[in-house]
């Protein structure tokens, strides 16, 4: 007998040790490598600017929204663990301590005890598993995983999004920088140009509504810089929520100057195949694969289970002689199920997981037309502000040759200063015109680096 038991705690023990090492799970990177990956800093380097570069990187140090995203996958891979346990044995322990009353009369067979009474102490340690022999426990913890690498797309996307976001605000912060700038020197010049047509009118050389004209203009310069500082002060408290950085001020956010920015070369087309690095595209590759993972689980699940049991422990009528040499009990089994009739829910299951794949397909379908259609938008759209900023620089160029010909005819008396005042002022309205036309270019270009992905369009044909 001893023997037996020695046999069956080896088998237990065999059980619990052998099991984890076949079903081993693969292990997640735990470390921030490939998160440094999703910032992508080799592209941003390209705009050659350490501020914009620091604010990416202190927004992927602070960011509460890149917080939250990672801890999402966090908690993925632990419900991954949580699925897996199901392919391990369970060990427990269920000790039980149980008291017969003495009562008048107990039969054993044709013994008869009169006001038998017992204590029985049992201390085992429960084993169960569930043999995997068809799989299905392996396909649950496999589609798990799939799940797993959906969240960690929709990571990657959330530090895409970020990170694309915190540059076209610092990029907006720059324009109005400029802005702000040139709207002051408008408000400047107009203001002389109000005190020069209020001593024309004294003069009696013009009518009092060319004063009255001339203030309205001032009027409406000081209207738009007004809203140019607010929208600056917007953006300014916007890049502090973005980088997460609580002790930034927004009078003294860092940046740089506007004549600094570099915009980069827009290629003539984008690749179809570019959006394979799209993480809505390989979220819905990954979906249609775990899908099929969950239908194939579905349909093991017809089959019959068997389920290992055992115990080993000791069983005694006194507490003193729990321990004891003749008190050690187990015991071992197999217990084989086989639902027959569930009244069709297994099927229903199966049915509506194959309906899932179907649907599944049709996202997948759907989302290569609208990734198509968006990368095409965006470098459309950024080919478009492109060559309305190449025309607006034109006229900048024309409206700076003409402010220096002014210039010059001033000097030599040729010209008013109130004409040369007039010809500065179209200057700098073209001077606006052409700030805002590269920022709308500079921002679209983000947008094409999001419609990708987040990878190098200047170079991604190459990789294709």
């Amino acid at each position: 007998m001893k023997k037996i038991n020695v046999i069956i705690l080896t088998l237990i023990l065999f059980i619990a040790g052998i099991l984890p090492v076949f079903a081993k799970i693969e292990k997640t990177k735990n470390n921030a490598d490939y998160r440094l990956e999703y910032l992508n800093l080799n592209w941003w380097g390209k705009y050659n600017d350490p501020i914009l570069t620091d604010y990416i990187t202190t927004a992927y140090k602070n960011n509460q929204d890149l917080k939250v995203a990672t801890l999402n996958v966090k908690q993925s891979e632990q419900i991954v663990k949580e699925v897996f346990a199901a392919q391990l044995p369970n060990f427990g322990f269920q000790g039980d301590v149980s008291r017969d009353m003495p009562s008048s009369i107990i039969k054993f067979g044709g013994v008869i005890i009169p006001n038998y009474s017992q204590t029985n102490y049992s201390l085992p340690i429960a084993m169960s598993y569930e043999a995997d022999i068809w799989g299905e426990n392996y396909l649950k913890t496999k589609s798990m995983k799939k799940e797993l690498d959906m969240v960690k797309q929709n990571e990657r996307a959330t530090y895409i999004s970020l990170t694309s976001e915190v540059a076209a605000q610092y990029f907006n912060l720059l324009k109005l920088d400029k802005l702000i700038k040139d709207q002051n020197e408008l408000i400047k010049i107009q203001t002389k140009v109000v005190e020069m047509t209020e001593a024309k009118y004294k003069s009696g050389l013009c009518p009092v509504t060319d004063i009255m004209t001339e203030k309205q203009i001032l009027a409406d310069l000081c209207e738009t810089l007004h809203s140019y500082m607010g929208s600056q002060l917007i953006v300014s408290r916007q890049m502090i929520v973005l980088t997460g950085h609580k002790e930034m001020d927004v009078d003294t956010i860092p940046r740089a100057d506007y004549s600094k920015l570099v915009l980069l070369n827009l290629p003539d087309g984008i690749n179809a195949e570019a959006i394979k690095y799209r993480p809505d595209f390989n979220k819905t590759e990954i979906y249609i694969q775990k899908i099929g993972i969950d239908v194939k689980a579905a349909r093991r699940d017809f089959l019959p289970k068997f389920k290992l049991y055992g115990d080993i422990g000791f069983n005694a009528y006194k507490l003193t002689n729990v321990f004891g040499h003749n008190t050690f009990m187990s015991s071992i089994g197999v217990l084989p199920s086989w639902d027959i009739f569930t009244g069709g829910a297994k099927m229903a299951h199966f049915r509506f997981e194959k309906f899932e794949y179907q649907k599944a397909q049709q996202i997948y379908e759907k989302t290569i037309l609208t990734s198509v259609q968006e990368v095409n938008n965006m470098l459309g759209i950024a080919q478009i502000n492109e060559m309305n900023y190449k025309e607006s620089h034109k006229r900048l160029e024309l409206e700076s040759d003409k402010y220096g010909l002014s210039n010059q005819k001033y000097t030599i008396g040729a010209k008013s200063e109130l004409e040369n005042f007039k010809a500065k002022e179209a200057f700098l309205l073209a001077e606006k015109a052409d700030v805002s036309n590269k920022i709308a270019l500079a921002v679209s270009v983000l947008d094409i680096y999001k419609s990708i992905g987040g990878k190098d369009f200047t170079t991604i044909n190459n990789n294709l």
